[in-house]
């Protein structure tokens, strides 16, 4: 259903957003998109803030919750 695929979505629309569409990426190969993600989702985790986390990354949220 639209509901559960929402959250994964919309991660993915952020991703191609900020990495892919505003870079200007066109050809890469596997090596590259793997880095681009694994570094997109070590920034979105740790760095980026959410204003529905109360503008804080998702990390220092938990660390609030805990």
């Amino acid at each position: 259903t639209p509901a559960d695929n929402a959250c994964i979505e919309s991660f993915h629309s952020s991703l191609k957003s900020e990495t892919f569409y505003l870079h200007n990426l066109r050809k890469t190969t596997t090596a590259i998109v793997e880095k681009i993600v694994r570094e997109y989702i070590t920034y979105y985790n740790n760095i980026r803030i959410q204003t529905k986390l109360n503008n804080q990354s998702p990390i220092q949220y938990r660390q609030l919750i805990v």
